[in-house]
This record gives C-alpha cells, structure tokens and sequence, in this order.
C-alpha cells in the first residue's frame, strides 16, 4: 500500500478542492449571466412594445383632438 505523508495529501486535497469549487463557482457565474441577460433582453422588448402601443394611443388621440378642434372652428 502507498504511504503518502499527512501533509502531502492535506495539501493536494485542498488544491483539488479549491480548484474544482473555483470551477463550480464560474459555471455559476455563467449561467446567472446567462439568465440576466436574457431576461434583460425580454424586459426590453416589453418595454419597447409598450412604447409603442402608448405612442400609437397618444399620436391617434392627438389626431383625433385636432379633427375635432378643425371641426368646431
């Protein structure tokens, strides 16, 4: 059977564990990048719609207030 010294072992466990948790902490980082990023882009795109449908309503109330100002003059 091999015999390796307590500290040799201590260390290397620590250094395979250290790298590994630094690698499970990245695949993290990435994915909760991931998902910001995407639900940044559906806001966005709520956002944008929105707008547009808020603009629509206001460019058509306008229309229709000067159709009615041109009307009673």
């Amino acid at each position: 059977m091999l015999s390796f010294p307590t500290p040799v072992v201590a260390i290397s466990l620590f250094a395979l564990l250290f790298f590994s948790c630094a690698e499970f902490k990245q695949a993290g980082r990435d994915i909760g990048h991931g998902t910001r990023d995407i639900i940044r882009e559906i806001g966005h795109g709520t956002r944008d719609a929105v707008k547009a449908i808020g603009h629509g309503s206001r460019d058509a109330f306008n229309e229709f207030k000067k159709d009615i100002k041109s009307a009673t003059d």
